[in-house]
């Protein structure tokens, strides 16, 4: 676990810090691998003006991730994918080791974008699991998972896949700016507006915008995939240490 620290969350309880290199950002990073043709070839079209070229390529960026969502859900979860790593910018927890890097495996000439896409899903989802995991192993029970901004909100394709992979349910917070949000309740208690942090998130902290729980079939069939995604871990762990 990266940190503990007495009071740093709530006083009287320590606060545990964990957490992926990149979660949300890996599908950014797609995104901009998929891009660069747009970019390159829209770019130095010679048949279109600047303002054609300004538009199409904004329509490509702003409908890119939700094209690859729709055809990665349309994917059976029991059609064969490819396995990735999260690992693109090293792993940050559990075992912190920088020198890691990504990996993708099984594919093959039916692979497509959206094959990918839904695998590096699996891989951001299969991180997290493996914290919790760690967590738990060192005693820490966790029963459900609070999904604040960005990700959390933006996709509920990753949420559901999240909660299936975790086995657990995950309540997604509708306040747009979050840790603001807790500054706000931290500057509460301060004034002496509410006694405590609790008593001031009970009154002021975010409602929940949606909901996700485990599906049992998907969660079944996840841990097969889950076990190959620690297998290539293992590998990359091998070859880190050659290279």
């Amino acid at each position: 676990i990266c940190g503990q620290v007495d009071g740093s969350v709530v006083p009287g309880m320590t606060g545990l810090e964990a957490g992926q290199s990149a979660f949300g950002d890996v599908l950014a990073w797609f995104q901009h691998v998929m891009l660069w043709p747009f970019y390159e070839i829209i770019g130095q079209s010679s048949t279109l003006d600047s303002k054609q070229k300004e538009t199409l390529l904004n329509e490509a960026e702003s409908t890119l991730i939700e094209r690859l969502t729709a055809a990665a859900e349309k994917i059976p979860i029991s059609e064969s994918i490819p396995v990735a790593l999260d690992w693109i910018n090293g792993r940050r927890t559990p075992d912190a080791d920088q020198n890691l890097q990504s990996a993708l495996v099984n594919l093959h000439l039916g692979t497509g974008a959206p094959h990918i896409f839904k695998a590096l899903i699996y891989a951001i989802c299969f991180g997290s699991k493996k914290i919790v995991d760690r967590f738990e192993a060192e005693g820490v029970e966790i029963h459900n998972v609070v999904g604040i901004g960005g990700v959390a909100r933006k996709s509920k394709y990753v949420m559901q896949t999240l909660a299936n992979v975790l086995n657990r349910p995950i309540s997604v917070a509708a306040s747009d700016q979050a840790p603001a949000l807790g500054a706000a309740i931290y500057a509460a208690v301060a004034c002496g507006r509410y006694p405590d942090v609790l008593s001031a998130a009970r009154h002021i902290g975010s409602a929940k915008e949606a909901e996700y729980y485990p599906e049992p079939n998907a969660v079944k069939t996840l841990k097969r995939d889950l076990e190959i995604y620690e297998q290539l871990g293992e590998f990359e762990e091998q070859l880190a240490k050659i290279r």
